[in-house]
């Protein structure tokens, strides 16, 4: 299965509004392969991207219950929080380059973002990975429907939205030039999780075959068209 990234041939807005014009333009990418160890609680979770000369535009809706956003600040564990998370792999093919890029954001629009060359699990980690700078974190806008911090948890069914922007200019810091995306595949997956909310779950647009976001064997395929 392939998602086609469509070129955005309009001015991209600010915010997280699903309704913008700018993702008419854009196929929805369904979130919804659920691990059996997730609760009862399955939101529906669907996101869209597209692209132009300077980045990746992306935006996640997400109808919800048993909202949690609790980690405020840059590279916290935003995964316990209801957070939404996109990896990218843009030279996947290219065995001495071959890493990924995760964005990991909480609902309130806080990131954790590593650079991982081999996931393999290890004390702390991974075997091989680089945590982006707070100077490159701030480079990936996010912007969202949430507040900044929601606590007690939000029990009552929620629709919340968020928005993100990646520069093609921070992925070149870690894989090199990218030349011209049109035409070009990448690998990706997209997730929903909220490890430490009531009522925790974890999905996929592409399945994995355990409890590990971090198989970019289970990549799915992202094309620039």
């Amino acid at each position: 299965m392939e998602y086609r990234v469509n070129r955005l041939t309009e001015v991209a807005t600010a915010g997280a509004d699903w309704s913008a014009t700018m993702w008419r333009h854009a196929e929805s990418i369904p979130v919804n392969q659920f691990r059996p160890e997730s609760s009862d609680h399955h939101p529906v979770t669907e996101a869209k991207m597209l692209y132009d000369d300077a980045g990746i535009h992306g935006i996640f809706r997400v109808h919800d219950r048993y909202v949690r956003c609790t980690h405020t600040q840059f590279q916290d564990l935003v995964c316990k929080d209801s957070c939404v998370e996109v990896y990218f792999q843009p030279k996947a093919g290219q065995p001495e380059n071959s890493g990924y890029l995760n964005l990991e954001m909480s609902g309130n629009g806080t990131l954790l973002s590593y650079y991982i060359t081999d996931a393999q699990r290890v004390p702390g980690g991974f075997k091989e990975f680089v945590k982006l700078t707070p100077e490159q974190g701030r480079q990936v806008a996010i912007f969202t429907t949430l507040p900044p911090r929601v606590d007690p948890e939000l029990k009552d069914p929620i629709v919340w939205c968020l928005q993100f922007f990646l520069p093609f200019s921070l992925l070149e810091a870690y894989v090199g030039p990218l030349g011209e995306l049109c035409g070009q595949t990448w690998r990706c997956n997209l997730f929903k999780c909220a490890d430490e909310s009531s009522h925790p779950h974890w999905a996929s647009w592409r399945p994995v075959p355990e409890l590990n976001f971090h198989a970019p064997e289970t990549f799915g395929a992202i094309r620039f068209a």
